[in-house]
Parts: C-alpha cells; structure tokens; sequence
C-alpha cells in the first residue's frame, strides 16, 4: 500500500469535477455528486483459510489509520460518521445521498472532512467476511452530510 499514491489519489479525485451520469473504471466509481475508489484491495478469503482474516484486517485499519494521520494534517482531526443509520434508512425504503448510499452496505464508519464544496471520507470495509477488505475514498457533495459544516 503506496501511501504517496494514496495521498495524490485523494488530492484527484478532490479536484476531479462529478460527471453528470455514473461512470465506472477498474478501482473507481464516479457519478453525479461524488466519486468512490478503492486505494487498496486485498484478495479474497474464499479458499476457506480464514487464518490470515484477522492480520489482513489489522494491517487495513493500519493503513487507513497512516493516511488519516496524514490528511489530519492538513485539514484537522476527521469527524467518525457512523454509515449504520444510512443503512437502515434505505432498508426502511428512504433516500441516501451519494455516495453514502454505496458505502454504507460494507464500509461501517468513515472519516471525514469538509473541504470547500466536498467532503472526503475514508474507511476499511468489507461485503462480507469470504470478500477482499477495501480502504474506501469517497469524495462527495458538502451538502450530502448532515451538519456537514458543524464540527465533529
């Protein structure tokens, strides 16, 4: 996990304007509103070995844990939001903002911080415990998050 790539990817994808309609690549998925990309990506657990789960999953917080280092220095202490809301929302049939909508059925807390117009959230998930572990970039409309302007 190059965390200098890591870093210019969030610096691009913050610069990046949102495209009108939802446009997917290999590690990035970009619609009206916000973008999400992958920064790292382990590989699977379906051979059945769950052994190494628990050092993957350590060395995931890790990493996600070294880039919030960094970006807290430019922009202060992150704000945890805490996506479960988010997802008993939609299950209950109401609306989800982008890309809180796509995050919050594997990614359980993001970290986040209003720049400007946007917020950038970061967090590890996982779809479930056989799929690969994910350090998840959301860029997304400052509007998109309650209290997106108030403090954490």
């Amino acid at each position: 996990m190059d965390l200098a790539a890591q870093l210019a990817e969030v610096d691009r994808l913050r610069a990046l304007e949102f495209p009108a309609q939802r446009v997917t690549s290999t590690a990035v998925e970009s619609g009206p509103g916000y973008h999400l990309a992958d920064l790292a990506v382990s590989d699977d657990f379906h051979d059945g070995d769950l052994g190494p789960w628990e050092a993957v999953a350590d060395d995931f917080e890790a990493a996600c844990q070294a880039l919030i280092e960094l970006l807290a220095q430019r922009w202060g202490e992150p704000r945890p939001i805490d996506l479960y809301p988010y997802l008993v929302r939609m299950e209950e049939g109401g609306s989800v903002p982008p890309p809180l909508d796509l995050l919050c059925g594997y990614v359980s807390e993001v970290y986040g911080w209003t720049v400007d117009d946007r917020w950038i959230g970061l967090g590890v998930g996982q779809g479930d415990r056989e799929l690969p572990f994910q350090l998840v970039l959301a860029v997304g409309e400052r509007d998109a998050l309650p209290d997106a302007g108030e403090p954490a």
